[in-house]
């Protein structure tokens, strides 16, 4: 590895990109909390426990991260089995209703929600024209926060619990059935246990969604419900602060691996799969109990509206005038075009939209140009300078993002030598710099396992030929996996389109992205018109994400035949819609495995999609 010096510039630049980027601005948290003055403190650990309102944020998230954990696999496994396991009429069309988190999700669903079923939503003014004692200010608070991320996380499910299901072994349900097996002991004590590795999976992603949440506590939690990256913010803007905000942002980073450590112990022993020697594909089973059957038909209808509603809402709302928004009632005469021109041909409309896009596209041009080489390299190369290396390069999954934030604020708000001497905090560049961080981990384990699909005795040819390590790797292998890498392109892109839990640290005042000027709709700082914009906004992002997941998922899944690709050209890996989700992608093994999932090779589902 250390002959080539191609690999050994690409280590230099790694090396420096590690320490000023994910190492040093996460130490120095460390180092500002605990030695202010160059001399151990614990001024801060007494500050928080003095403090009501940062501790009653930790109850809050702690609480939030809990009961996240349960309504997620509850709603996650009930809409799986109902779309992939039991016979349900119209389970197509359930499915389609179920996914529409893939294509909205962050501040955007959380702002759809708020607009829908707020105090001045749209359902809650049908309800209070119904029933005129009613609270407009029910649907906020931790009810409010929970409802909105179950449903905006069981996405988790629709990726790798469906695909979980489809490999369980049908035989074993068949032997069950004639041994007298009833439908819900087969469930329960077959096929259940099976997605244990998966359940556990997103078990952990849910817990640290809901540990880590910040747009949904910030535009449906109100007053008696922040959660720890709220406060975290709060704090932050607060110069003698700062010290407050960085334990809180370590409490959150230490909850997380622990949550990791323990369910990964939790994870090991027990037999998780089919020992049949033959196996068969999954057949869907008929609910035999004609009540049952009834039930879990006009649950699964019920969940289906639930998912839909504030889709078809924002739809429509998004074509209307400004009186039907604010009495909440639409008819033809009131749907108009101005509020698409409005936002697509003014520029303060349009500036926060193409804010967004040029973030977005450097960043993801940015993280997967800057990792291929650096892909290839920690795929072909095993040893401990690689391994280390790629354990470091997952730093972003392991830490929350309002950490790895607030590490680059206090690092870079005055000259720094890792950095030429520069200050980064309060110019464009910083937020830049974090979107690229926070996507490392994911385009690194696409692009690895797109290189791991590769025939290595391509490579060896060409070697044996007297082909240099960079001829290789630009004439033979980048050919090969750049539809992988135009995936994992387009979908960084999608996913950080209306980012908010980055840009809210980070964002210049002056250039403030697409996520910032939502949640400032939210709050009503436009007015009638604002909101119209968001409608419009919310709009655009759902046709973008669901036109790159028809690019990534439709085109690069059809069969041979079917599609357009040409003859011998590698299919693009497959991945899900974002990336993100979330705030936390979620944990990962030594070999960027996330804990509880199987091994992901080029052409299989990866990565939970973006969260609130």
């Amino acid at each position: 590895m250390l002959r080539s010096p191609a690999v050994l510039i690409a280590g230099i630049i790694l090396t420096w990109f590690i320490a000023a980027f994910l190492v040093w601005p996460n130490a120095n948290v460390l180092v500002q909390t605990f030695f202010p003055d160059g001399k151990f403190s614990g001024r801060a650990a007494e500050k928080l426990f003095s403090s009501p309102r940062a501790m009653k944020s930790l109850g809050n998230s702690f609480l939030l991260a809990v009961a996240l954990s349960i309504t997620v696999n509850v709603v996650g496994i009930f809409i799986v089995l109902v779309t992939q396991y039991f016979k349900i009429r119209g389970s197509r069309i359930l499915f389609l209703g179920y996914a529409t988190t893939f294509i909205y999700g962050g501040i955007v669903l959380a702002a759809g929600y708020k607009f829908i079923y707020g105090d001045k939503g749209i359902v809650t003014g049908f309800l209070a024209s119904v029933i005129p004692d009613l609270d407009r200010g029910w649907f906020s608070g931790f009810f409010a926060v929970l409802a909105v991320m179950t449903f905006a996380t069981t996405t988790n499910h629709m990726l790798f619990v469906t695909n979980a299901l489809k490999g369980v072994d049908y035989q074993t349900i068949e032997a069950a059935k004639n041994m007298g097996a009833s439908t819900w002991t087969i469930l329960r004590r077959i096929v259940l246990p099976m997605l244990k590795p998966t359940l556990f999976a997103v078990t952990v992603l849910s817990f640290l969604t809901g540990l880590g949440a910040l747009s949904a506590p910030q535009v449906l939690g109100g007053r008696d419900f922040q959660t720890i990256t709220p406060m975290i913010l709060t704090f932050t803007n607060s110069p003698t602060s700062r010290d407050l905000a960085a334990l809180l942002a370590l409490i959150l980073g230490v909850a997380t691996m622990v949550m990791l450590a323990i369910m990964t112990r939790l994870e090991k022993g027990g037999t998780y799969f089919s020992v049949s020697k033959v196996s068969a594909g999954l057949q869907k089973q008929q609910i035999t109990n004609h009540a049952a059957n009834a039930v879990v038909h006009a649950i699964a209808y019920l969940l289906f509206a639930v998912y839909v509603l504030p889709v078809v809402l924002i739809v429509l709302y998004s074509f209307a005038d400004g009186a039907a928004i604010q009495s909440g009632r639409l008819d033809p005469g009131s749907l108009t075009l101005e509020n698409y021109a409005r936002v697509l041909t003014q520029p303060a409309g349009l500036r926060p939209f193409l804010i967004s896009i040029t973030y977005s596209a450097l960043a993801a041009v940015i993280a997967v140009g800057g990792l291929l080489f650096v892909a290839r390299t920690l795929q072909k190369y095993r040893n401990w300078v690689s391994t280390a290396f790629e354990y470091l390069l997952h730093i972003p999954w392991i830490l929350p993002a309002a950490l790895l934030a607030l590490g680059l604020i206090l690092s870079y708000d005055h000259p720094n030598p890792l950095v030429g001497g520069a200050v980064l905090t309060g110019t464009t560049v910083i937020l830049l710099i974090a979107f690229v961080t926070v996507k490392i981990p994911f385009t690194l384990r696409m692009l690895k396992a797109s290189f791991a699909a590769v025939n290595t005795s391509l490579e060896e040819a060409a070697g044996l030929m007297g082909a240099r390590t960079l001829y290789i790797f630009r004439r033979i292998l980048l050919p090969i996996v750049l539809p992988a890498a135009a995936a994992v392109t387009a979908l960084n892109f999608n996913s950080m389109l209306d980012d908010y839990d980055t840009a809210i640290f980070l964002a210049h005042p002056l250039y403030q992205p697409l996520g910032l000027i939502i949640k400032a709709n939210t709050d009503g700082a436009e007015g009638v018109e604002g909101v119209a914009n968001t409608f419009v906004y919310t709009v655009l992002l759902m046709v973008i994400t669901g036109l790159t997941m028809y690019l990534v998922y439709g085109r690069a899944g059809r069969k041979p035949g079917q599609g357009s690709r040409r003859p011998g050209r590698a299919p693009a890996a497959a991945v899900p819609a974002s990336g993100q989700p979330g705030p936390a992608a979620g944990p990962v093994s030594p070999g960027g495995t996330p804990a509880g999932a199987p091994a992901v090779l080029a052409d299989e589902p990866e990565e939970p999609a973006r969260l609130p």
